[in-house]
């Protein structure tokens, strides 16, 4: 799929822009609307190699899981993605969110995600599935929901919780001990 790309114009420091981003553990929160069952690949879930899974509500797709991990993150600039997803992770996904300072006390969030798909029958299903403009219209929706987080902290425009690692309890909260 060619690039969708959205971005917004928020009213709040670069700085604090940039390090609700890259906490991946945010993302549920603005993005919860179209993507769901999120859950941390590792522990940090902050900066570089940060990653997350989740389910995307797509038409007419049966394999909608995908993973994505931050693989360059550029202080307060720029985050890079990567991840794969689909069927048997056949299609690749890279991506990228920019934050660059707009006139006056505002930044412009730039998010932008391209997908690959490996093989024609999956991107058949992707353009069945996505179709572009859905894609992007969700994309804006989901800025907007950030601008609404981090200029007003509505807790009403949240719509995910915050997520979890998979797995469930860690040492040593889970009191499991080596003997």
């Amino acid at each position: 799929m060619d690039p969708v790309s959205a971005s917004i114009s928020i009213q709040r420091p670069r700085e604090e822009v940039f390090a609700y981003l890259q906490d991946i553990a945010n993302h549920p929160e603005f993005l919860g609307h179209r993507l769901v069952d999120w859950h941390l690949t590792r522990e940090d879930s902050i900066g570089r190699g940060a990653g997350a899974r989740f389910r995307a509500k797509l038409r007419f797709h049966r394999f909608s899981y995908f993973d994505v991990t931050f693989t360059e993150v550029e202080a307060p600039y720029r985050i890079a993605f990567v991840g794969r997803g689909g069927k048997y992770d056949r299609t690749l996904v890279h991506g990228e969110i920019t934050v660059k300072p707009d006139p006056g006390d505002s930044v412009r969030v730039t998010f932008t995600v391209e997908t690959e798909p490996k093989l024609p029958s999956d991107r058949i299903m992707e353009a069945v599935a996505t179709q572009g403009l859905v894609a992007r219209g969700a994309l804006r929706k989901g800025l907007g929901r950030l601008r609404t987080i981090l200029e007003e902290g509505s807790e009403s425009a949240k719509t995910g919780q915050r997520v979890t690692i998979a797995g469930g309890a860690r040492k040593p909260a889970s009191g499991f001990r080596l003997n």
